[in-house]
């Protein structure tokens, strides 16, 4: 299986590329070979790569920047989504695209489900969710992906921020009233892989086309996250860091994010076979990893 996924540098792609099966080959195609804000170089980059299957993954993730710069963020995580969309299309193969739950504006009292309404409460969620549409649009052998608050050993993430503070601070406040599921970029990488054979393999099962949640089992809040990223780094033998459980309002930013960001992944896991484990042992590892990262040099 050839799969081309966009981007070079995302958790998610470098996570592909590390956690790619056996006959499997992943192809990341990045600037300046594909550009996303140049919508006319995607249809020649992803031919040349001669898929089987095409993953777009790369993103205008900078939420807060996507506040004011609204149009690179529309033209990045939509127009070009749609574009990609109908390269793969064009080449009859399927296109797995990632979404994220920003597209919610996070107002129900429970995980959400595929069917729930859809209605983002920022820049970057409403450019998010128009990728979703111009996918569907553009190429009906599709599965949409949607996730959230992913972390990885690559790139920016919380984890990374949690750990650098801990060098530095004995009590870190953390925002205690926005819950989610913490979902490792590695445990994506490997639900992508088998959604992506399912889409081969059963070319005309439309159970398996459509959006789908794919986020860790469990929930947490952000202040639980830290919370447990400090205490493996305790075990591991850093030194003790509180921490200090704060509200949304006492940490403001340009962009909202969604109270509820519980997402009910069991639709991916009965029709693709593809269920998550628990956030807090893949979270564990990937402290564990850049600590022992950090400590190799």
């Amino acid at each position: 299986m050839r799969v081309t996924v966009t981007g070079q540098s995302g958790q998610v792609v470098l996570s592909m590329l590390e956690r790619a099966p056996q006959g499997v080959t992943v192809t990341a195609l990045g600037r300046p070979a594909l550009d996303l804000k140049q919508l006319d170089s995607i249809d020649s980059a992803i031919a040349a790569s001669q898929p089987d299957l095409v993953v777009n993954a790369a993103a205008f993730t900078a939420v807060d920047l996507a506040e004011t710069e609204e149009a690179t963020a529309r033209t990045v995580n939509g127009a070009a989504a749609g574009e990609v969309a109908r390269a793969a299309a064009g080449l009859g193969v399927p296109v797995i695209q990632i979404s994220t739950d920003y597209v919610f504006d996070g107002s129900v009292d429970r995980p959400y489900r595929e069917d729930d309404p859809v209605a983002p409460i920022s820049v970057y969620g409403r450019s998010k969710l128009a990728g979703e549409e111009a996918v569907a649009a553009a190429n009906p052998n599709h599965a949409i992906l949607r996730t959230a608050w992913v972390y990885s050993p690559f790139g920016k993430n919380f984890v990374k921020t949690m750990l650098r503070l801990a060098e530095t601070c004995d009590e870190v406040g953390v925002v205690a009233d926005q819950a989610g599921c913490p979902t490792s970029a590695l445990d994506i990488a490997g639900a992508i892989f088998a959604v992506g054979r399912n889409l081969l393999d059963r070319p005309g099962d439309p159970s398996l086309r459509g959006v789908f949640h794919m986020g860790a089992q469990g929930e947490a809040v952000w202040a639980d996250v830290a919370k447990a990223i400090f205490a493996e780094r305790e075990r591991l033998g850093g030194k003790p860091v509180r921490v200090k459980r704060i509200a949304t309002a006492d940490y403001p930013t340009p962009a909202r994010r969604p109270a509820n960001s519980r997402l009910d992944s069991s639709k991916l896991k009965m029709v693709h076979g593809a269920g998550l484990p628990y956030w807090q042992a893949s979270l564990a590892s990937c402290v564990r990893r850049l600590l022992s990262t950090e400590q190799t040099g």
